[in-house]
């Protein structure tokens, strides 16, 4: 699962730039309340500081230039696509539709569409937010190890400074058909040692006699999404001793999520195990094909459920739009399936998918009863909608901000 809250906010970013990141990186030391029964320790706050590898901190000037690069579509092969065209401050650093549109789209959210005369090629997933990334892999029994943070709802690479790269490399997302992956991330390299400004940035944030360069524009990249936090969320204040911060209904939405068997696959402070887990979620109709997943065995990683309000549709492909339909999928899995169909619409379960391929925890879901409303207020509880919403006046290249998002 997959959010943006209430208001937009429009920051100015001139260059050159510096960003004070020191808010970010300030442990603040609060009382934690005693969880309520066992399972509920597996719940707990996230932290208040974001963690970096030793080999990439989190300065200023690595921050500063990172964000430029989000949002600069010198990256890609067309010049038309940002990080941020499918990872926005409007949608939770999400996009809004259940299959992103990358290189030939122009628009934002749904009302992004394909140009006309030009290919028209969906990403095959649907786009995760970046908030709190950071945090991927740290859970109730393990640390963050963020040189090891699994990434990709199929856990294809590890850290974030390795998961930058990635979208640059893919046909559909940034690439297009500019040049031959092995050429896309050499060739936004030379085309960012071209711009007199960011070979300055690069030098400022490096150093070193070819600071611009793969390596440090994964690093740079990495810095500022490790500053895309929400930590503030009414749960996480519930959990650092603030116990009039979950409403009774919240409350009783948390004991549901631990009673029905949530909790045995998102737990943790970003509520995930960061597993892979066979769902049978139905196909989406847009793809000419199924998307099988990890060994072609139709598992997926355990999303977060942290800052959901505006960042549906859900789901790794995005066939669900809405909370409920989501619990009511999860109640046809615990009930074994009703009506099935790979490519039967969100009502059904992947036929792909064989009653006993579906993971043990998921068949195991108590969804009975009442209470539904309950869960769903507690869900909206671990938003926090106030995250760096800062969009930069201009980037160095001096391409459209976001790439083409308006039509």
């Amino acid at each position: 699962m997959l959010l943006v809250g209430p208001g937009r906010r429009r920051g100015i970013v001139s260059l050159p730039i510096v960003v004070a990141v020191a808010a970010c990186l300030t442990m603040i030391v609060v009382p934690v309340s005693a969880p309520r029964t066992a399972a509920q320790a597996r719940f707990a706050a996230l932290p208040l500081q974001s963690p970096a590898p030793a080999g990439n901190p989190a300065t200023p000037e690595r921050v500063a230039l990172g964000r430029l690069l989000f949002w600069d579509p010198i990256l890609s092969g067309q010049r038309d696509v940002a990080c941020a065209t499918c990872h926005h401050p409007d949608f939770g650093y999400s996009d809004g539709l259940d299959l992103s549109i990358g290189t030939n789209g122009a628009g934002l959210g749904a009302a992004r569409t394909f140009v006309p005369g030009q290919p028209a090629r969906l990403v095959k997933r649907n786009s995760q937010t970046v908030l709190n990334v950071a945090f991927n892999g740290l859970t109730s029994g393990a640390d963050a190890a963020p040189a090891a943070a699994p990434m990709f709802w199929d856990l294809r690479v590890r850290s974030l400074e390795a998961q930058a790269l990635e979208p640059i490399k893919a046909l559909e997302e940034m690439r297009g058909d500019a040049y031959p992956e092995h050429r896309a991330v050499p060739s936004a390299v030379a085309r960012l040692n071209a711009i007199a400004g960011y070979r300055e940035l690069f030098a400022r944030a490096f150093g070193g006699n070819r600071p611009v360069n793969e390596q440090n524009l994964g690093r740079a990249l990495a810095a500022f999404q490790r500053t895309l936090i929400a930590v503030n969320s009414p749960f996480d204040r519930y959990m650092r001793g603030d116990t009039n911060a979950l409403s009774p209904e919240e409350l009783r939405g948390m004991e549901r999520f631990e009673s029905t068997g949530c909790v045995n696959c998102h737990s943790g402070p970003m509520f995930s195990d960061f597993a892979v887990h066979v769902l049978a979620v139905p196909d989406n109709q847009k793809l000419p094909e199924s998307d099988s997943g990890v060994n072609k065995a139709y598992g997926f990683r355990t999303p977060s459920l942290r800052n959901l309000t505006a960042t549906a549709p859900y789901m790794h492909n995005g066939v669900f739009s809405s909370l409920p339909e989501v619990i009511q999928f999860y109640q046809r899995v615990s009930r074994g399936g009703g009506r099935r169909g790979g490519q039967g619409g969100p009502r059904g379960l992947n036929a792909q998918v064989g009653p006993d391929q579906i993971d043990p925890l998921a068949r195991r879901l108590n969804m009975r009863g009442r209470g539904q409303g309950d869960l769903i207020a507690f869900l909206r509880a671990l938003d926090d909608p106030g995250f760096d919403r800062t969009v930069p006046e201009r980037v160095p290249s001096g391409l459209s901000v976001g790439g083409t998002l308006v039509r």
